[in-house]
């Protein structure tokens, strides 16, 4: 899922991010409302966290906004506005939820599975590669029905394979792949998450070379 944060606090902005990542979600920062507006010209965004009061343009103008272009991202405000009439307000803007802050990180995951259940098109299909399964809405992942406990980075360099099971994958291109996850990764960390996932998979029953290694080049599923 690809979630938009539209907050100008750069101390809610940054530790949201990194936990929602945690979480597996890709996720990007807009500082103000027009940031906002750019941000969502680019990229389709499954899910937007947007912020009440806004500089340069304001949350309720942005969602009017958004919704006026028929913007079909799920919206969910975040606002230290408690009061019937500033929820009513944003809701009627377009909104699909309310956040009173301060709030919870777990609350606001909570919130998010529950949006994503009442939204089918965040419900992405299964990916499936020989026995080995990958749940995108629920990050699950199986081989031959055996749990892997993957890490956030590992599961998603394992969706990226997936996803584009015919072709070989650079360290780099794998690396642009995690987004801004860790901008201190290198492309020796990637091998080292390749390494991790080649055990984790071997542990599940998988064959040694699932994840094999184009010399010179970089790795592919095996198309056997």
């Amino acid at each position: 899922m690809k979630i938009l944060i539209v907050e100008d606090d750069e101390r809610i902005a940054k530790p949201l991010a990194e936990d929602l990542k945690h979480q597996y979600y890709a996720v990007d920062i807009a500082r103000d409302g027009i940031e906002g507006w750019e941000y969502s010209q680019c990229t389709q965004y499954d899910l937007i966290l947007l912020d009440l009061m806004l500089p340069k343009l304001d949350g309720i103008s942005l969602c009017k906004r958004l919704r006026a272009a028929k913007y079909n991202a799920l919206i969910l405000m975040l606002t230290a506005k408690d009061t019937l009439a500033d929820k009513v307000i944003g809701l009627d803007a377009g909104a699909d939820d309310y956040l009173i802050k301060p709030f919870e990180l777990e609350e606001l995951a909570a919130r998010i599975r529950a949006l994503s259940r009442r939204n089918p098109a965040t419900q992405q299909p299964l990916l499936v590669y020989g026995n080995l399964q990958i749940d995108p809405s629920s990050c699950n992942v199986t081989y031959a029905d055996k749990i892997l406990a993957l890490t956030p980075k590992e599961y998603m360099i394992l969706e990226c394979f997936v996803r584009n099971p015919n072709q070989v994958l650079t360290r780099a291109i794998l690396l642009s792949k995690l987004w801004d996850f860790d901008k201190l990764s290198g492309e020796e960390t990637i091998k080292t998450h390749i390494t991790n996932l080649r055990k984790k998979l071997k542990n599940a029953g998988s064959p040694e070379n699932l994840i094999e290694t184009v010399y010179g080049v970089g790795y592919r599923l095996n198309n056997q």
